[in-house]
C-alpha cells in the first residue's frame, strides 16, 4: 500500500469518528431536558417532590400538625407548664398525646425525670418523656409508652435543657384502650395528674 493510499485511509477514519462524537454530544444536548421528564413523560428531578415531602412530614410526630392553639389541658411542675393539644386514637392501635412544655421559671430547666424510674427505659432514652403513662378509670389499666424491640420509647427523646421562657413540642404513643374508652388520666412526672379526652 502506499503512502499516499494510507494517509487517506487514516483521514477517513478520524472524519468518520469526529462524524459520529458529533452526532452522540448533538442527540446527549438535544435530550438534555434539566431532569424533567424521561421517554415515559415521568419526573426524573433529584429533588423531593411534595407528596414525598408531605410523607415525611406525617411520619413525624413532633407537632407539626397539631394546632398550637388547642389547650385540652394545662399542668405544672418544678417552675415548667405542660400544655397537651392532641390526644388521638389512631387507626393502628394506639394513641398518640402531643404537646408542649414551657419553662416558665427563672432559671434553665431539664428534663430529669420525665424518663420515669424503669432502668431499661432510662438506658435507652436519657431525656425523653417515656416516663409518662395513660389510666383507664374505668378498666382499671394503666398504660406505658409503647416501645421498640431496643426499649427505645416512642416518644420525644434528645430533650435539651429549656433556657427561661423556651418551649419544646413533646410526643408519646401509648397502647389504645378499649373502643369505649373516651377518657384517660394522664402524668408526667414532676407534673400533676390530668384527665385528657381521646379525639378519633
Amino acid at each position: 500500500m502506499s503512502i499516499r493510499c494510507s494517509t487517506t485511509s487514516r483521514r477517513a477514519v478520524l472524519t468518520v469518528s469526529l462524524t459520529a462524537a458529533l452526532a452522540l454530544a448533538i442527540s446527549g444536548c438535544g435530550a438534555d431536558d434539566g431532569g424533567k421528564t424521561n421517554d415515559t413523560g415521568s419526573s426524573q428531578s433529584s429533588t423531593p417532590s411534595e407528596e414525598d415531602k408531605g410523607t415525611k412530614q406525617e411520619d413525624t410526630a413532633t407537632g407539626e400538625n397539631v394546632d398550637p392553639n388547642v389547650k385540652l389541658a394545662e399542668v405544672r411542675g418544678n417552675g415548667l407548664t405542660l400544655v397537651i393539644n392532641q390526644v388521638k386514637r389512631d387507626s393502628g392501635g394506639f394513641v398518640t398525646v402531643q404537646g408542649e412544655i414551657k419553662n416558665v421559671s427563672d432559671r434553665v430547666r431539664n428534663s430529669s425525670g420525665w424518663e420515669g424510674a424503669e432502668t431499661a427505659i432510662v438506658n435507652g432514652n436519657p431525656n425523653s418523656v417515656a416516663g409518662a403513662t395513660l389510666v383507664d378509670k374505668a378498666s382499671k389499666k394503666r398504660y406505658y409508652v409503647l416501645r421498640d424491640t431496643e426499649n427505645r420509647c416512642l416518644c420525644t427523646t434528645g430533650i435539651a435543657p429549656l433556657p427561661v421562657g423556651e418551649s419544646t413540642p413533646i410526643f408519646m404513643q401509648f397502647p389504645a384502650p378499649p373502643s369505649t374508652t373516651t377518657e384517660v388520666d394522664f402524668t408526667l412526672p414532676t407534673f400533676a395528674t390530668t384527665s385528657l379526652k381521646i379525639s378519633g
